[in-house]
């Protein structure tokens, strides 16, 4: 089949700067973290990239390890994007990512110089592209010398198969000095993925978000609604197709307790008083916020896609309702 993307696919979607840099990404950029690995169905898989195209994601952000198998959600990104986006590269922002775990042995875990060109040159193998726009250090590495891990960010994009540099999961003063080097080598890192929702507030604990915010760094965020807890979803009970229902690793039925849902309800109705969906209200919360970039979110069906980018028409909430947010999740100072 030939796909040909919408027209009017930029004229309502927001797009904002990584922090000081000229790469601006969409304020919600589609993961492909779940969904997109070996026992995902293709067609689907598709049509949730075309879904997310039309209506002006840009950003699909992959990572080494997403499966499963560990490779499998670049191999199937990398086929959806030379079957069908091969025409709009240029229009396309394109991460991954190298850290964690991916193959045996010594060389295929942490933050040496050694597994990040590897994987890399592994990732575009899968993906069957000659660059990625972002390269993340996926997580940091206590065991390996910064400026190694740093110089290996720095060489990726002076051998052209970076064209910028990210990094995730790291803290405030540990960004802040991968930054210092990343500048001393002249890489254009540009921004940070982590974590961040209503219910997890760590880069607020961490002085991630103040420290990318001062140095000028965008802050993408992911799990936006805490793997569904801040959906509606489990309000009424867990439902044998959701992740607590299948028992999935990173979220389990014994996540959904009496406080959990007492704080959900109460999260939900306020929404509803914004006249959003208790999705739409927790993505519109982290895009209040002019410290972060983009939300990605993940998805298992076009639909869903839809749903949160309407998120984005309604992002203004009023002083009153962030103190409800926090007093309900027990954070009211």
């Amino acid at each position: 089949m030939n796909y040909i993307p919408s027209e009017s696919r930029y004229d309502t979607m927001k797009y904002n700067r990584c922090g000081e840099s000229g790469l601006k990404l969409p304020a919600v950029s589609l993961g492909f973290w779940h969904n997109f690995g070996d026992a995902a169905n293709y067609d689907n898989m598709r049509s949730m990239c075309f879904t997310a195209f039309d209506n002006g994601i840009t950003h699909f952000d992959f990572a080494n390890n997403y499966g499963p198998e560990y490779g499998a959600a670049e191999t199937n990104g990398g086929r959806i994007l030379y079957d069908y986006f091969r025409p709009y590269r240029d229009e396309l922002i394109i991460s991954t990512k190298a850290g964690y775990d991916m193959w045996p042995g010594p060389y295929g875990i942490g933050g040496s110089r050694k597994y990040l060109l590897a994987s890399l040159d592994q990732s575009l193998k899968r993906l069957g592209l000659e660059y990625v726009d972002i390269f993340y250090h996926h997580v940091p590495d206590p065991n390996t010398p910064l400026e190694e891990t740093m110089g290996a960010l720095a060489q990726a994009v002076r051998s052209g198969k970076a064209l910028y540099a990210g990094l995730s999961n790291y803290d405030g003063p540990t960004m802040a000095r991968a930054a210092e080097i990343l500048e001393r080598l002249g890489t254009p890192f540009v921004i940070n993925q982590n974590s961040y929702n209503i219910f997890n507030r760590t880069v607020e604990r961490n002085g991630l978000k103040a420290e990318a915010k001062r140095l000028g760094k965008g802050l993408i965020t992911f799990s936006p609604l805490a793997q569904g807890l801040l959906t509606n979803r489990y309000l009424e009970g867990i439902p044998s197709d959701s992740r607590a229902g299948s028992g999935v690793k990173f979220l389990r039925p014994e996540a959904i307790t009496d406080e959990y849902l007492a704080r959900a309800r109460a999260l939900d109705a306020l929404a509803k008083e914004r006249g959003q969906t208790l999705a739409e209200m927790s993505l519109a919360w982290i895009l209040r916020d002019d410290s972060v970039t983009s939300v990605l979110i993940g998805a298992s069906r076009p639909a869903q896609i839809l749903d949160n980018i309407a998120a984005i028409k309604n992002t203004v909430f009023t002083e009153e309702e962030l103190q409800k947010i926090d007093e309900i999740c027990g954070l009211a100072k």
